[in-house]
């Protein structure tokens, strides 16, 4: 009778340890979900758009695009990617601060085919000082295939002034 009760003994010091494990892998499985949830979420929190009262339209006319050059690109999984690149300046006498624009995209009739609004000088960051000028690089995926090859039109549409 004595190998019977060593038997149930180690089968009853068995299920805290499964448990335990079983536990354990849930608790790992639940981590790995909520890590994959968390960063297939957007990088940039719920932004507002840049302010564009009369004083900042006013001023909008001082913000002045400089064609710069565009390069196509393709990745190993086969997608393609337009880069825009170009200079802004800032022809008048108040810093800017915040900076967001629209580039348009046009096809063969000059309707537009893609809108696409972009920040090009983030509130917080170096501010582009008047009589100044910099560059910048937009990358954009999957525009339409009717697009003319053109420079996209570049639009002020939010502004920051200091």
């Amino acid at each position: 009778m004595e190998p019977q009760a060593s038997a149930d003994g180690g089968e009853k010091s068995r299920f805290p340890a499964a448990f335990a494990a079983g536990a354990g892998v849930v608790l790992l499985l639940l981590g790995g979900l909520w890590l994959l949830t968390r960063t297939a979420q957007p990088v940039r929190p719920g932004r507002q758009k840049l302010p564009f009262g009369a004083a900042e339209q006013a001023y909008a006319g001082q913000i002045h695009f400089q064609s710069g050059e565009m390069s196509h690109a393709t990745n190993f999984l086969n997608q393609e990617f337009i880069y825009v690149e170009g200079g802004i300046s800032n022809d008048g006498a108040r810093a800017v601060r915040g900076l967001e624009v629209t580039f348009e995209f046009r096809d063969a009739l000059e309707q537009v085919i893609l809108r696409h609004t972009e920040r090009l000088i983030e509130p917080g960051s170096e501010t582009l000082a008047g009589g100044k000028q910099r560059n910048f690089r937009v990358t954009f995926e999957h525009i339409p295939s009717a697009w003319t090859q053109q420079y996209p039109a570049i639009h002020v549409t939010g502004l920051v002034l200091e």
